[in-house]
């Protein structure tokens, strides 16, 4: 009787172990496989390559609105379009014609008896160009050509044979017109050309009053660049 429990206990317990390992080999059979994380490769655009445009490069840019010593104030800002390509040093064109620089005036003067001619002192720090790209950039007023001082009937402004220097606009220009003026040795109203000539006599009687300076819609002038810039090569935006 006694050798007959043992075998039955032995018998409960060898079926136990047996179930056991089944179920455990079953759930083994069901546990899904691990799968490996998925490596995901970032790829890296290429760099952009960039071209240089000099310091004392000169943009040739036309007025987009009319400004005047009479009412315009310090901080007033305007804009001019680029009317020329202007190219990097190895030839790539980076501001294209039809570019947009934004001015901001820095001082001015009004017109006051004696004769004595309103002055705009302008800079440039902003140049768009036609696909949205901008760029600061530190310009200020110069001439556009090496002729003597004038405002000729095309509305272009134009300086004396000392290329490339900082300029403000004058009065003097003829019926509101304005002038380029150097702005030599840190005094500002320097006529350039001899601009008083003949007339410095009227000019200076006490109750004549001086011309305001006047830059009108469509003057021409240039923005001469004080630090070089660097762009890409220019391309038209994706449609």
């Amino acid at each position: 009787m006694k050798r007959f429990s043992k075998v039955w206990i032995l018998a409960v317990l060898l079926s136990l172990v047996t179930f056991s390992v089944a179920d455990l080999s079953a759930q083994t059979r069901r546990r899904p496989a691990l799968r490996k994380k998925a490596v995901v490769r970032r790829t890296i655009p290429p760099a952009v390559r960039l071209y240089t445009v000099s310091s004392g490069e000169r943009l040739r840019v036309r007025m987009n609105s009319t400004i005047t010593s009479k009412t315009a104030r310090v901080g007033d800002t305007f804009t001019a379009n680029v009317t020329e390509s202007v190219y990097s040093n190895n030839g790539v064109v980076v501001i294209p014609e039809g570019s947009r620089v934004t001015g901001r005036i820095n001082s001015v003067v009004a017109a006051r008896k004696g004769g004595k001619p309103g002055s705009i002192d302008a800079s440039f720090y902003q140049v768009r160009l036609p696909n949205g790209l901008t760029r600061r950039i530190n310009g200020s007023l110069t001439d556009l050509h090496s002729d003597d001082a004038k405002s000729d009937n095309e509305g272009t402004a134009s300086g004396d044979r000392m290329k490339h220097r900082k300029v403000i606009f004058i009065g003097g220009g003829g019926v509101g017109g304005a002038v380029l003026g150097g702005a030599v040795g840190g005094g500002k109203g320097a006529l350039i050309g001899g601009l008083l000539g003949a007339g410095a006599g009227l000019l200076g009687e006490r109750m004549t009053k001086g011309e305001d300076a006047e830059v009108r819609s469509g003057t021409e002038f240039g923005v001469i660049l004080n630090q070089a810039i660097s762009l890409p090569r220019f391309a038209e935006a994706n449609p």
